[in-house]
């Protein structure tokens, strides 16, 4: 029977936390996925910041809620959720972003605080997500609220039925999943080597550039970033790539320069010009869109999951 059964559509960050926002309602969620958990999701860095997005009006209320779950899951250990202290800086004189004057301990750094070579910068602390420990932690909340998921990939949306409401947090599979020609790939790559003792993160604001500059410590592991190549759709990893970050992140910060190489992440950041979150405006209320979150996926994923629970309604 689909009385009542709500059906997410995508394992990555977004299907994963709708899935759980609306079992916590008290919806009976299932969950379809070609893969659990979504490389797009795992391969990212993590830091909340709502970049490149919009609309901005609703990019600010989603981030802003998912800023403030955020903080409530770093008061509990094993989320893989902390808040941390760094800099974010620039190479030219900039105002700092609206979303960062709000932010615990936000001051200007004074020159001598910033690498060479940088001219503006501001210190803040934010949420700071590790990313497999959290899809992990994700996937352990969605056991303990009773969602069951299912591992097959579709050719279509209506393959899903038998649902009374159907949620698609498919990222990039949108596009032919929901003829959606709007949605766009965005390939990011970042590298993962050993900490060697770094507790704060950096990151550059390199605005629309491909070639990006994050560094963003995990405790015994440190994730460096990293590129934006649009319009690339290749998963395999660009060595020569690898190299130039980890060459940026070196000039930033010398003490990688010892740092062992372990792993590469690549993804494909699923992007739109205005992020969708509604109802179809075909299928109305039995079908709803949650895609195109860009770089800002995990950033947006709770306040974005919780705008889908008050679009599905209560319990039926």
């Amino acid at each position: 029977m689909n009385f009542g059964r709500v059906v997410v559509v995508g394992a990555g960050v977004s299907g994963l936390t709708t899935a759980i926002v609306l079992a916590e309602a008290g919806h009976n969620v299932h969950v379809i996925a070609s893969e659990l958990p979504g490389a797009t999701s795992l391969a990212a860095g993590a830091m909340w910041g709502p970049y490149l997005v919009e609309p901005k009006d609703k990019v600010d209320q989603w981030s802003r809620e998912s800023l403030q779950t955020f903080r409530e899951l770093a008061a509990h250990p094993g989320t893989g959720v902390r808040l941390t202290s760094g800099i974010e800086a620039s190479r030219t004189a900039q105002n700092p972003p609206d979303w960062a004057a709000e932010l615990p301990g936000f001051r200007p750094c004074p020159r001598a605080e910033l690498p060479q070579g940088f001219t503006s910068g501001y210190r803040f602390t934010v949420p700071l997500i590790d990313m497999p420990a959290y899809l992990g932690f994700l996937r352990h909340q969605l056991e303990v609220v009773g969602v069951a998921i299912e591992l097959r990939t579709l050719s279509s949306l209506e393959e899903a039925q038998p649902a009374a409401t159907i949620v698609n947090c498919t990222g990039l599979s949108a596009r032919s999943l929901a003829d959606d020609p709007r949605l766009r790939s965005i390939r990011g790559q970042q590298v993962v080597v050993t900490n060697p003792g770094l507790t704060e993160f950096f990151s550059e604001d390199t605005g629309i550039s491909p070639d990006l500059l994050c560094i963003y410590p995990h405790g015994d592991v440190a994730v460096l970033g990293g590129t934006a190549i649009d319009g690339d759709e290749s998963l395999k990893v660009d060595h020569q790539a690898a190299e130039a970050i980890l060459a940026r992140c070196r000039a930033v910060e010398p003490r990688l320069a010892q740092a062992r190489v372990l792993s590469h992440r690549v993804g494909l950041r699923p992007t739109r010009d205005h992020v969708r979150v509604e109802a179809d405006p075909v299928a109305d209320r039995s079908l709803l869109h949650n895609y195109g979150h860009g770089g800002a996926g995990v950033t947006l994923s709770w306040g974005c999951a919780y705008q889908i629970r008050d679009l599905v309604g209560p319990p039926r």
